[in-house]
């Protein structure tokens, strides 16, 4: 029996099964773990081989559920008496420094978590409190993390995402290059303050700021202020998906003026947001009623569309001439929303134009935002900033946590 349970847990000597107690009624398995008399271990601050042991410490470690039962161990844990370092804790090989559960049962949290659970059910699964889960969580990402090199990094995305309420945001960088999408930084806030915390992560990484070639972001004012103080050799492409809302925006103000005289406007805000192809059967019945009745809603769709046609595949000199027609129409339009859509798109105009250089867009940053959010209501919020902030990573961040593989007599039930 002690064999079979020093394989299933994957010991090497000197470390062997010393007891094993099974508590059918409590439903509790505990393992005690030993080592022969007069064994020698190396020291684990300068590696010196032959150490002899100078006292143990008691230590326990909850393990995999063996079957449906819960599963501890416990061990003597050696100290060992180095002429250079003095005496230093052996570190075992089932757990790493100071964790409470052993290598395999974290990876079994995290591998939960990654499946889509949030923390607190992962606790309730497995009868801890989430806090523990947390910290295992954490200490991995930022294990990952350490280790990511960001050397190639040359073009970033950047937006925000939604904390909490109350204008509760972070910040999320993203590399954008084909191949290697993925989440670089996240920190809390929406300013100028961010981008420099985002530069000192990816010098911390390998990466500099000379080396970012292009940043692709919607028209924050303070991400603006910020990139030209520490990433000023970075193009900066607008994002034309951005651009749409601000227009889709503009036309739904126009509606909402509107629909004070035009009744027929109520409940049709949906219709005005989309395309006339992607209409449903009804909208497209709802479209037919509406766009011979001379709405100024309806001149207004139609600059957003005449706008989103101007971003087709073409070069950028013809794309600047067919911009500036449409700012200028827009701007008789004697529409007042699209007025000033229009006077926002100049005060932009290098950076919108951009993109028919660039090519490039936050559309992939878009959709790990709605993951994140997806998490976040799953969890029903998170309680503190760091906790959504390593979820992002572990979401999109796209790190290698290096994990042990499972030993299949210990298995987790419900």
């Amino acid at each position: 029996m002690h064999e079979l349970f020093r394989v299933a847990l994957g010991l090497d000597k000197p470390w062997q099964v010393d007891r094993v107690e099974f508590d059918a009624e409590q439903g509790h398995l505990e393992l005690w773990l030993n080592f022969p008399r007069g064994s020698r271990f190396a020291c684990p601050q300068c590696e010196k081989p032959g150490g002899a042991v100078h006292d143990t410490v008691e230590r326990t470690w909850r393990h995999l559920n063996f079957f449906e039962h819960r599963s501890d161990l416990h061990a003597r844990v050696p100290r060992v008496k180095c002429p250079d370092c003095g005496v230093k804790t052996v570190e075992v090989p089932w757990a790493r420094p100071g964790s409470g559960f052993t290598l395999l049962m974290e990876a079994f949290l995290l591998l939960l978590v990654q499946g889509g659970m949030t923390p607190a059910q992962v606790g309730r699964m497995v009868g801890e409190h989430d806090t523990r889960v947390w910290r295992v969580l954490r200490r991995y990402v930022e294990k990952a993390r350490a280790e990511a090199d960001f050397s190639q990094v040359r073009t970033v995305g950047l937006d925000e995402t939604s904390r909490a309420r109350g204008h509760q945001y972070i910040s999320v960088f993203m590399d954008l290059a084909a191949g290697r999408r993925r989440v670089l930084f996240a920190c809390e806030g929406r300013d100028g303050e961010a981008v420099g915390r985002f530069v000192e992560d990816l010098q911390a990484h390998g990466g500099s700021a000379e080396q970012v070639q292009r940043v692709c972001l919607d028209m924050s004012p303070a991400y603006l202020y910020g990139l030209q103080e520490h990433l000023p050799d970075a193009r900066i492409t607008f994002d034309q998906f951005h651009l749409i809302k601000l227009a889709n925006d503009a036309v739904d103000r126009v509606r909402r003026e509107e629909q004070r005289d035009r009744p027929e406007l109520k409940k049709t805000r949906w219709l005005w947001l989309k395309n006339e192809w992607n209409f449903t059967a009804d909208q497209a019945q709802t479209w037919a009623q509406l766009k011979g009745a001379h709405l100024r809603t309806a001149r207004a769709w139609s600059y957003k569309s005449q706008l989103q046609d101007i971003f087709l595949p073409q070069n950028r000199p013809q794309a600047e001439e067919l911009l500036q027609s449409w700012c200028a129409a827009a701007q008789r339009s004697r529409l007042r929303p699209l007025i000033l859509l229009a006077r926002t798109i100049r005060n932009h105009w290098t950076g919108i134009l951009n993109w028919f250089d660039s090519r490039i867009s936050n559309g992939i940053l878009e959709a790990i935002n709605g993951l994140i959010q997806a998490a976040k209501r799953r969890a029903r919020g998170y309680r503190n900033p760091d906790y959504l902030i390593t979820m992002v990573y572990l979401i999109a961040g796209k790190l290698a946590f290096n994990l042990p593989a499972y030993s299949p007599s210990f298995t987790h039930s419900e």
